[in-house]
């Protein structure tokens, strides 16, 4: 056989073989694509929601002290004093360290408008956030603090502490799950298919919505005999919701 007639044979064999290499790979492309589109096309996404009443056994209000005075030294130091007296009593009552934080302290001036706006004196502000499980103690916390000098009570909020939220999880992602498979169940029954597994799964804890007791008012000190004020927890919601997407065939 001449050169020339083996030349021809290999560059007829490269060309029969590149052929089958592009078929091959437009074979496994269409499958890949073919296979994506399937699994896209045969699967449903559904959400499911759960949600519980529960009584709050968490409670966080602020406590603080305004005082107007001549000036900032004068201001701050009065406050100083009343702040003082009013976190010894948050301490008799049995408030440790890690439940009081303080979330606020200024000083400013007060300023006089009519004619020419002037200085006419300081006011200085403190007050702490207080987060307590003892809701028996909401009444005496107050009371005690007003009496002592507190002028600022905030609105008091009710939640689900960490622990309790942890003590619902299961039920509540259950229920959640068994909303999203209901769901899916009747879409599946309206189009005429079946659910057959689960591609995957997600769950979002929404956590709890706090109960609030009353807007931000100023304290004004109790007078002795006076009724202690009434604190009512009422109810708080803790809830839960899950995706789900399902194969269906």
């Amino acid at each position: 056989m001449s050169q020339e007639n083996k030349n021809d044979k290999t560059y007829l064999a490269i060309i029969a073989l590149s052929i089958v290499l592009v078929v091959m790979s437009l074979t496994i492309y269409a499958i890949a694509q073919g296979g994506s589109e399937q699994n896209s096309a045969d699967t449903i996404t559904m959400n499911g929601y759960a949600e519980q009443k529960v009584v709050p056994d968490t409670a966080s209000l602020s406590i603080g002290v305004v005082i107007e005075s001549e000036t900032a030294k004068e201001a701050t130091d009065k406050n100083a004093a009343i702040m003082s007296a009013v976190m010894e009593e948050l301490k008799s009552i049995g408030l440790e360290d890690r439940e009081i934080r303080t979330s606020s302290v200024s000083v400013y001036p007060v300023y006089n408008y009519e004619g020419e706006r002037r200085i006419t004196g300081y006011s200085a502000s403190n007050s702490v956030q207080v987060t307590t499980t003892d809701l028996d103690s909401l009444s005496e916390i107050i009371d005690r603090s007003t009496a002592a000098g507190a002028n600022q009570i905030g609105s008091i909020s009710f939640s689900a502490s960490d622990d309790m939220q942890e003590e619902l999880r299961e039920d509540l992602m259950n229920e959640a799950i068994a909303d999203a498979s209901s769901k899916a169940g009747e879409l599946a029954d309206s189009l005429g298919v079946e659910i057959t597994g689960v591609q995957t799964a997600s769950v979002n804890e929404g956590g709890n919505s706090p109960v609030y007791y009353a807007a931000d008012r100023e304290a004004v000190p109790m007078e002795d005999g006076a009724a202690s004020t009434p604190i009512e927890p009422g109810e708080s919601t803790v809830s839960m919701s899950v995706q789900v997407t399902y194969y269906i065939g």
